[in-house]
C-alpha cells in the first residue's frame, strides 16, 4: 500500500509549471534503511524532500534515484550522501532526463516531455517508476549485447570446427550472469509489474500506460528475455559439448590404463615363463 505523510498535499513542486526529472542508476542495490519513515513524503515508493526549494527524490532499492526539481549542487550533495548505502556503485551511472510541463490544453507525452494538467506527488511517483525501469532495461540491454558479442564466436567455432575451446567454468559463468540479470529484472526491479502507487490511485493508470508505451517497457523486456534465454541456452549447449569432450578424454584414459595393466600382466607372465 502507498503510505503518505499527512503533509504531502503541500508539495512545493505543485507551484512550478516546468520541472526537470533526472533519473540515475547508481549501483546494483540501494539500502533504504537509513531514511526515517517519519521524515519521508511517502514510503512506497520511498520519497524524500532533498532541498529547501521543494525538490524531491524517489528512491528504489534496485539502485535508482529519480530527482524532481533538484539543483545540480543539491543533487551532488544528496548522491554523495547515498554512497555508503550503495552496493557495487557504478563508476559511470546510467542517466535519463525528462521534462515535465503543466499544460491543460496539451496533456500527454511527446519528444521527451510529459505534459500534465497538474503536478502531484502521486503523478511524480508514477513517472519515477517508469523512468527507473527504463534505466534498468538500458543497462541490461548493454550487458546482454556484450554477452552476445562474446558468445557468438564460440557458437561459430562449434559450427565450423565441431569443437569448443572455452572452458566449462567460463561457459557456466555466462549462464550465471544471465540468470542474475533475470533475477534483478524480475525480483528487484519488477519491470513487468505495475507501480504500487496505482493501487491507491487507479485513475493514474492512463499516465503510466502512456509512459510504458513511450519507453516501450513491455516490448523491450520481452526482447531482453528472449535474448537472455538464447544466450543461456547457447552457453548450456556449449557447456554440454565441453563436458562430453572431457568425458571422451576420460574414457580414453581408462582404456589406456586397462591396456597398460594388460601389458604389465603379460610381461610378468612372460618373465616367469622365461625364468
Amino acid at each position: 500500500m502507498n503510505k503518505h505523510t499527512a503533509g504531502h498535499s503541500t508539495l512545493a513542486l505543485k507551484s512550478r509549471s516546468d520541472i526537470k526529472a533526472r533519473a540515475l542508476l547508481l549501483g546494483d542495490r540501494l539500502d533504504l534503511k537509513q531514511f526515517k519513515l517519519t521524515e519521508c513524503l511517502s514510503t512506497t515508493p520511498l520519497t524524500v524532500q532533498v532541498d529547501a526549494a521543494g525538490g524531491i527524490a524517489v528512491l528504489f532499492r534496485y539502485g535508482v534515484v529519480v530527482l524532481f526539481g533538484v539543483a545540480v549542487a543539491d543533487e551532488s550533495r544528496f548522491i554523495e550522501a547515498l554512497r555508503p548505502s550503495l552496493s557495487n556503485a557504478y563508476a559511470t551511472p546510467e542517466v535519463e532526463e525528462l521534462d515535465i510541463h503543466c499544460d491543460l490544453n496539451n496533456i500527454g507525452i511527446q519528444s521527451g516531455t510529459v505534459s500534465l494538467d497538474s503536478v502531484s506527488l502521486e503523478k511524480l511517483q508514477i513517472i519515477a517508476d517508469a523512468l527507473s525501469k527504463n534505466l534498468v532495461l538500458s543497462l541490461y540491454e548493454k550487458k546482454v549485447a556484450g554477452e552476445f558479442d562474446k558468445i557468438e564466436p564460440l557458437a561459430q567455432e562449434l559450427a565450423t570446427h565441431g569443437k569448443v575451446s572455452a572452458s566449462n567454468k567460463k561457459l557456466l559463468s555466462k549462464i550465471g550472469n544471465m540468470l542474475l540479470i533475470e533475477h534483478r529484472m524480475v525480483g528487484r526491479a519488477e519491470i513487468g509489474d505495475k507501480p504500487e502507487t496505482l493501487w491507491n490511485f487507479p485513475h493514474l493508470g492512463g499516465l503510466y500506460a502512456s509512459l510504458e508505451d513511450e519507453f516501450e517497457l513491455n516490448e523491450r523486456q520481452a526482447a531482453l528475455n528472449r535474448k537472455l534465454g538464447l544466450i543461456s541456452d547457447t552457453a548450456q549447449t556449449l557447456s554440454d559439448v565441453w563436458d562430453n569432450k572431457q568425458l571422451h578424454k576420460l574414457e580414453w584414459y581408462v582404456i589406456l590404463l586397462i591396456l597398460f595393466e594388460i601389458l604389465l600382466s603379460l610381461y610378468e607372465r612372460m618373465d616367469k615363463w622365461l625364468g
